[in-house]
């Protein structure tokens, strides 16, 4: 037999989380030899070594780390399960959407467009929580939270040209938007100053602009974080090129000029699992994020 039981999966997640054997036990209420007892037979029934043991804990090798993201996608379907069937036998898919939604997303779209959604999200559906993680678009970004087990959607960066980031994601776009110059209020030459830049700007999809413009001075200031960029910016220490959702609740001192008529762009929408893309509070969650796109939104993004 190859299937894992529920009690098996929890006991990968626990010890991935915890990084420990004992202190996956302690999570989980149960002995240290329990716990091991299950990792070992996990690793019976996969065929590979899920951890590496030493004196500093465990750590998921490769393929432990794949097994815990399908236990925890498992996990989170099984929890789904209940209300979900319960819902179907009251000929209604959407009358009980309880639990909580688990959401993924970069600051400037958590901070400045995602509260309007949950405000909504939680007046029609007041038995539905929200946990949202703020996670820097990077590598896998928000959608290797999703893939991992670790949100159930997450709002990411998308490349219109390619597939969703990370294989096996469901994805949407949801609207565009532009970049723009972001500068010292009342500088009389603002492409004149020095880049101020951070690490996850100026993606795939704006490389193509990016590498046209021979005024773009190499970064004098790298960071990490786009708020820091701009409270740099407005004390005058430069320049900075930024997509408008980050310019939102820009600091005093901080004035945005437009790229001219072709700025460049990238899209913003949700990635999601296929099994969890039909699950009831997910599809209320992505309806409210669609009605997002017809409530007006800020200048510099357009609905798609």
């Amino acid at each position: 037999m190859t299937d894992l039981a529920p009690q098996e999966l929890r006991v990968l997640v626990a010890v991935a989380e915890e990084q420990g054997f004992t202190a996956a036990a302690a999570r989980l209420e149960t002995s240290q030899s329990a716990v091991s007892h299950a990792v070992r037979a996990c690793e019976q029934k996969l065929g590979a070594v899920l951890f590496e043991r030493g004196r500093h804990g465990a750590r998921p090798t490769e393929a432990g780390a794949r097994a815990v993201a399908y236990a925890r996608r498992v996990l989170r379907l099984l929890a789904a399960m209940g209300p979900e069937v319960r819902a179907a036998a009251a000929g209604d898919p959407d009358a009980e959407v309880t639990g909580t939604v688990r959401i993924a997303a970069f600051r400037s779209v958590a901070a400045h467009l995602l509260p309007p959604v949950l405000a909504r999200l939680a007046a029609r559906h007041p038995g539905l929580g929200a946990q949202v993680r703020i996670v820097r678009e990077i590598g896998r970004g928000t959608a290797g939270e999703v893939a991992d087990g670790r949100a159930d959607l997450g709002l990411a960066t998308l490349d219109p040209d390619a597939p969703p980031p990370v294989p096996g994601l469901v994805s949407a776009r949801l609207f565009a938007e532009t970049y723009a110059l972001a500068h010292p209020a009342g500088h009389p030459a603002p492409r004149g100053l020095p880049l101020v830049d951070w690490d996850e700007n100026c993606g795939s999809y704006t490389r193509d602009w990016w590498d046209r413009q021979d005024w773009i001075p190499p970064a004098t200031i790298d960071v990490e974080d786009d708020t820091v960029a701009l409270s740099l910016v407005s004390q005058g220490l430069g320049m900075a090129i930024m997509p408008r959702t980050a310019l939102l609740g820009a600091p005093a001192g901080l004035a945005v000029t437009d790229l001219g008529p072709r700025p460049p762009s990238r899209y913003v929408g949700y990635v999601t699992t296929p099994e969890l893309a039909g699950t009831a509070a997910v599809r209320a969650l992505i309806r409210e994020l669609r009605e997002l796109r017809g409530s007006g939104l800020p200048t510099g993004l357009t609905a798609v």
